[in-house]
């Protein structure tokens, strides 16, 4: 029997494609070779499943930096609003949280999966688990999708949503790359995006600031001549390997490309008082330390910011915990002032991709209809979700990315194998 529309993957992007393909009145089948369905989704926020953000759709762009502007198009189609309709349409009531963020109102990931899951079945989806993919035929009417079990299915439109590589334990692992090849696509080069970084800093070496988050700072890449490439505001981590936390997952992409480029190790800066000015904070400082003399430096400026932060910048400056406001040299005043501003960290390395959130690079979107999602090598194949070179921050971004490429492919595969 051929079906008109096979989607391969279980992500959001196949849950999403599987459901417009079926509402289209395509006969549909998903494909998966995991034991579940939605596992990526079952993960993301932390278990509570961050579906989607509500800032406006040019800010969602924007916090796409990897190719978000491709997506002009599908936005047209289906955007980060009419995810939240469709979500609440299913009965899943979704609140917003920091930043445009939005969450079920159960704060469970495993109710949005489940109302997908019980659209699917509604619309009389098939689908079949644990079933691994061995290749693919592409044909002139109908593709055909071989099993490891080496049994043959017949379709007449193919979505690939297969996922990228990083968290490969919700079974992306890559696999789609070669299947994309083999239909003429070019796969651009694959990158950890999101991911924490390693520096081999004396001060990470020795667990000096492990531990320690800063909130609400600025961090800062810069490139070889110490221009500022990207600057994030938020807050960060100091680990046993390095650096993490929302910031450093947001520059991460930024390292990784200074990387590629042969320039290693990369700076990251980091500024722990972003609303001072070094010049006016050295003033202010200047003055406090005259009018309060007979007080220890570290008592004058203490609550300024984290405690083991200001004892390792004293140190750093050479300034004893017990010494006078009085014996500071305006030299160490400003080496002070300075460190608290422009604090760096050599980055030589990031974790692996299969440690990072999000895989930059994939199936280049210049090969892709944007308002259809098909191929334009090979006639009723498509493409959605992350297995594409399109990679947004964390914050509902790419699970945004991947929904709308998915609904998008999932209409357009349906529309074209019926008629």
């Amino acid at each position: 029997m051929t079906y008109q529309v096979t989607v391969i993957g279980g992500g959001p992007s196949g849950l999403m494609a599987a459901i417009a393909a079926a509402e289209q009145g395509g006969k549909t089948l998903l494909i998966d070779k995991g034991k579940k369905l939605g596992t990526k989704l079952a993960i993301s926020g932390g278990g509570r499943c961050n579906v989607t953000n509500r800032l406006p759709e040019e800010e969602v762009i924007k916090h796409i930096p990897g190719n978000g502007k491709f997506l002009y198009s599908p936005f047209s189609v289906f955007n980060n609003y009419d995810i939240i309709d469709f979500f609440e349409n299913l009965g899943v009531e979704l609140k917003e949280e920091d930043h445009g963020r939005m969450f079920p109102v159960s704060n469970k990931a495993k109710d949005v999966v489940q109302a997908l899951l019980n659209r699917m079945s509604e619309l009389g989806v098939e689908i079949r688990t644990e079933t691994p993919v061995e290749a693919i035929q592409y044909g002139e009417d109908h593709h055909q999708v071989i099993l490891k079990s080496k049994e043959k299915i017949p379709t007449r439109s193919l979505i690939l949503a297969v996922g990228g590589k990083a968290v490969p334990h919700t079974g992306s692992t890559g696999d789609g790359y070669s299947w994309a090849k083999k239909a003429g696509h070019t796969i651009t080069e694959l990158f950890p995006t999101e991911v924490p970084l390693l520096s081999k800093d004396s001060f990470i070496k020795n667990k000096t600031l492990q531990g320690l988050s800063l909130r609400d700072v600025n961090v800062s890449v810069l490139n070889p001549k110490g221009r500022n490439i990207v600057t994030h505001r938020m807050d960060m981590l100091f680990t046993h390997f390095g650096l993490s936390g929302p910031a450093i997952l947001r520059c991460s992409q930024y390292v990784v490309k200074e990387f590629m480029k042969g320039h290693r190790p990369v700076t990251i800066e980091i500024d722990a008082l972003p609303d001072e000015k070094e010049a006016v904070l050295f003033e202010k400082l200047q003055k406090e330390i005259k009018d309060q003399s007979k007080k220890t430096f570290r008592n004058v400026v203490k609550g300024m910011v984290p405690e083991r932060l200001l004892d390792f910048v004293l140190e750093e400056v050479d300034i004893s915990r017990d010494e006078k406001s009085a014996n500071i040299s305006n030299e160490q005043l400003r080496n002070f002032t300075h460190l608290l501003k422009k604090f760096q960290v050599n980055i030589y390395d990031s974790q692996p991709i299969e440690k990072a959130f999000v895989t930059g690079g994939g199936v280049s979107i210049k090969e892709i209809v944007p308002n259809t999602m098909q191929s334009k090598l090979m006639e009723r194949l498509y493409f959605c979700g992350e297995i594409l070179d399109i990679h947004g921050y964390t914050g509902g971004y790419n699970i945004t990315s991947a929904m709308v490429t998915g609904r998008v492919a999932g209409m357009h595969a349906a529309w074209e194998s019926i008629n």
